[in-house]
């Protein structure tokens, strides 16, 4: 079973990594936080395992989020260093998730959804999914929702009271939405993100081997919190927008973000190693 994950691993001044059980995060430390450059907003830059892009944060909760990619191809070699057990099967697989949701930065719930560019040794696989995290994600009909590399895919997630409508929209001319019910959320943080996923084997969960996606572009990342939907740029609460840059145990950079666009709602991140 895959789990997108809402664990972050914070960097610490010894350059060491420690996971927390909720998705809290600190900065790297730098002697400054970057100036984004749509308009002298200062953003902080975190560090994490698993996630890579964009948090932003707020007063009020946030009722929607969206954001747009295209699909980047995978990358397959055949090879992996680590094996992980996707559903209770084996072999050298490697994976990598980009979304869009409501919470994980700094509550113990994610409200997602996204697609896959996964690798099953040399064989790529492309998939679209949803998930309330902490349970497990559901995989979306490839027959009837194809994904491919060059499509643009256009994600939100939008709350009604207790009711999470996600929802993603093809290039090619699909449409995909379904309602998820969720009380007591938090509704604090939204995000859109590159990630490599939890893969689960039983009650075994690790960070999955990530899949060399090469490049992917992020526009539209907007979000709501108490007004109209506004760019990721005007999320200023606690230092935000918050930057996360991905990063392996041992503190090397796995997936790197661009600094925003002048418009506040587009970058991309890169792959740098599995």
């Amino acid at each position: 079973m895959i789990r997108r994950s809402c664990a972050i691993a914070a960097l610490a001044a010894a350059l060491t990594l420690t996971v927390t059980g909720a998705a809290s995060a600190t900065r790297i430390v730098r002697p400054q936080p970057r100036t984004s450059p749509f308009s002298h907003v200062f953003n902080d830059i975190v560090g994490s395992t698993n996630w890579s892009g964009y948090a932003v944060e707020a007063p009020s909760q946030f009722t929607s989020v969206s954001g747009s990619w295209v699909e980047p191809a995978a990358t397959c070699s055949g090879t992996s260093t680590g094996r992980r057990h996707h559903r209770g099967g084996g072999g050298s697989q490697q994976f990598a998730s980009f979304w869009a949701g409501i919470d994980g930065y700094s509550s113990n719930s994610v409200e997602q959804i996204g697609t896959d560019s996964d690798c099953n040794g040399s064989t790529p696989s492309y998939y679209a999914w949803y998930e309330m995290f902490p349970a497990g994600s559901v995989n979306i009909s490839t027959s009837q929702f194809p994904v491919e590399p060059g499509d643009t895919l256009s994600a939100s997630v939008t709350v009604n009271g207790t009711s999470f409508t996600l929802s993603i929209s093809s290039s090619e001319g699909w449409h995909f939405s379904t309602t998820q019910q969720g009380s007591g959320l938090a509704q604090s943080s939204a995000e859109v993100i590159a990630e490599s996923p939890e893969v689960c084997s039983g009650f075994s969960c690790q960070i999955a081997q990530l899949s060399d996606f090469g490049t992917v572009n992020y526009t539209g990342a907007d979000a709501t919190a108490g007004a109209a939907s506004a760019p990721f740029s005007t999320f200023t609460t606690n230092s935000g927008p918050h930057e996360i840059v991905g990063l392996d145990n041992n503190g090397a950079v796995k997936m790197q973000p661009s600094g925003l666009s002048a418009s506040g709602d587009a970058f991309s991140v890169a792959w740098e190693h599995n």
